[in-house]
Formats: structure tokens, C-alpha cells, sequence
């Protein structure tokens, strides 16, 4: 039997055309791979207050969750994950990254200018034929 995945929201955060990308350290877990922002969703948390406490926590920012947009579930060595990914829109704060060591906003072009993490490829690869803002 398999195990129950990790439940995980990933921000997909667009600002004047381009997308927040975020890269997880070197010496974590997928260290120096890129992902959208979000985390681990908590006991009796909402998929949606998951991510908007996660970009609190993380960034320092509050959003306004919006649609969903789609959800993958991926096996990594050391666990399988849900990540669902949802349209969010900055609504206040400044970027403060406390759990990644550089953020950058990435244009269209540019999506594949960095190493994303597996589970994060198939959104990004979606964004990338659908446009940012559809």
C-alpha cells in the first residue's frame, strides 16, 4: 500500500507579467532546485489558508487565494507529495524570504531559465502553453 501523499499548495503569483519563483537552499531537501512558494498543508487547514499562512510565514506577504488551477501528485525518494497549485494575488507586505535564498520574478521566456523541482515541472510546463495570466 502506498503512502498517503503530503498535501502542499504552491502560490502561483503573477506581478506585472511575471512569476514569483522561489529557490530552496542548498543543504535542503531539492536544494538549489526552484519552486513556487507555498508548504505543507496542516491538520483541519484549508488548502487555501494553507497558502495564504505559508506566503505569511515564508515571504512575508498576504494574498488573496484565487482559483485553483491544478494539482499533481509526485513520488520523490523521501516521500510523495499533492502539490496544488493556485492563482493568488498580492494584496500587501514586502518580500522577505525566510526559507529560500533567492527569490526572482520570471517572465514567460524565462520559465525555463531555471531548474525547477519535479513536482512544480507540469504547472510550469502548463503556464508555459497557457500564458500567466489565463
Amino acid at each position: 500500500m502506498e503512502p498517503a501523499p503530503v498535501e502542499v499548495t504552491a502560490a502561483v503569483l503573477v506581478h506585472e507579467g511575471r512569476l514569483l519563483g522561489a529557490r530552496r537552499p542548498e543543504g535542503k531537501a531539492r536544494g538549489g532546485l526552484w519552486e513556487l512558494p507555498g508548504g505543507k498543508q496542516e491538520p483541519g487547514e484549508t488548502l487555501e489558508a494553507c497558502l495564504a499562512r505559508e506566503l505569511r510565514e515564508e515571504l512575508g506577504i498576504e494574498v488573496a487565494v484565487g482559483a485553483p488551477l491544478c494539482s499533481v501528485t509526485h513520488d520523490y525518494p523521501d516521500l510523495r507529495v499533492r502539490l496544488h497549485a493556485f492563482r493568488c494575488r498580492w494584496v500587501s507586505g514586502e518580500l522577505a524570504p525566510t526559507e529560500h535564498d533567492r527569490l526572482r520574478w520570471l517572465g514567460p521566456d524565462e520559465l525555463g531559465s531555471v531548474s525547477w523541482s519535479p513536482a512544480d515541472r507540469p504547472i510550469i510546463a502548463r503556464l508555459r502553453r497557457e500564458g500567466l495570466d489565463q
